[in-house]
């Protein structure tokens, strides 16, 4: 991870509720916040669900009535004039556009806007057609996984470059689908895990309220962080109540930048800002009291005090024992 920059994606998402002036306002937060990328979902809610696909637990809650997928998709799908609009928009606003495809249409589309970069979001993870379009590009890849297993996510990858795709394109995001996931499901270990059995670049998808999860994942290697926003938490749909609100969302990037220049080298050595305290924090072999010229140094007439000056306390025993070269007065470095 060159300079440890973490790649930031905020997370449109359907926040739009279906209106593109709604999604303009979420590039502007998206860009006044200093994110990377900001990212939406592309569907043709036809294509995406059957007639009678049942909405999500998480949804209904966050709805407050039970509709079919396939009604509640409809009224918050943009169409493709609209994400080409929003492309053009993201470049005014200097914060680069993305989306996710869930269906082959909608990635065949997503790919005339030459975005250079693939989302594969968790539903898709076992979407062998969906993996193996995506991967005969060799695009950078982002593939999240949530509710699957270690197994899953091999098999993913693994469709993914005999497609074509290097596994160096690729970054696996540890993820879970609860919206808002409880703090203890978030099993932020297993991201290690994945990068250590997987040997790949790993990054967090944060459904989790507040923003430290996504700090700590940062501080665990992290190199992509991805996480909904919302202009108003109390707007009608189904991920606002689980987003950042627009103070949180400049709050998440300012602490990830932070810990990114936190995290610096892996070498252990003083800092420029530390090495000015070295001679006033360490301390020096002292006289302890007065000692005359050719008598024996010992711990009777020696002890160690500030500054670092002299000769360090760690050549004690090597000073013990030995005769005074000179007259000495009580604090007088030896």
């Amino acid at each position: 991870m060159e300079n440890n920059h973490v790649l930031i994606i905020a997370e449109a998402g359907v926040n739009h509720n279906g209106d593109i002036k709604l999604a303009k306002k979420m590039v502007d937060l998206a860009s006044d916040a200093g994110v990377d990328i900001v990212k939406f979902q592309t569907f043709k809610s036809e294509n995406l669900v059957t007639k009678n696909a049942a909405m999500a637990n998480y949804q209904v809650q966050n709805i407050g009535k039970e509709d079919s997928q396939l009604a509640m998709l409809k009224k918050l799908e943009l169409s493709e004039s609209d994400f080409e609009d929003l492309q053009k928009y993201c470049v005014e606003k200097k914060v680069k556009f993305f989306s996710t495809g869930f269906d082959l249409e909608s990635l065949a589309f997503l790919q005339t806007l030459k975005m250079g970069l693939w989302k594969i979001p968790s539903g898709e993870i076992t979407n062998y057609p969906y993996l193996e379009f995506i991967g005969k590009f060799n695009y950078p890849v982002i593939l999240s996984t949530g509710m699957s297993n270690l197994q899953e996510i091999e098999e993913a990858m693994k469709v993914l470059i005999d497609s074509g795709t290097t596994k160096e394109n690729i970054t696996v995001l540890h993820c879970n689908t609860d919206y808002p996931t409880p703090f203890q499901d978030v099993h932020l270990n297993a991201m290690t895990t994945i990068k250590d059995s997987l040997k790949v670049k790993i990054g967090y998808s944060d459904h989790t309220p507040g923003t430290e999860i996504s700090v700590a994942a940062v501080a665990m290697g992290a190199t992509v962080i991805e996480k909904h926003f919302t202009l108003d938490k109390n707007l009608p749909g189904p991920d606002h109540k689980a987003s950042l609100d627009p103070d949180e969302l400049k709050s998440l990037v300012k602490q990830i930048r932070n810990i990114e220049k936190a995290l610096g080298r892996f070498e252990k050595i003083p800092s420029e800002g530390e090495k000015k305290n070295i001679a006033i924090a360490r301390k020096s072999i002292v006289a302890k009291k007065a000692i005359k010229k050719g008598e024996l140094l010992s711990s009777e007439n020696l002890t160690t005090k500030r500054p670092g000056t002299g000769i360090s306390p760690m050549m004690w025993k090597e000073i013990i024992g030995t005769l005074a070269l000179r007259d000495y007065q009580e604090d007088d470095l030896i």
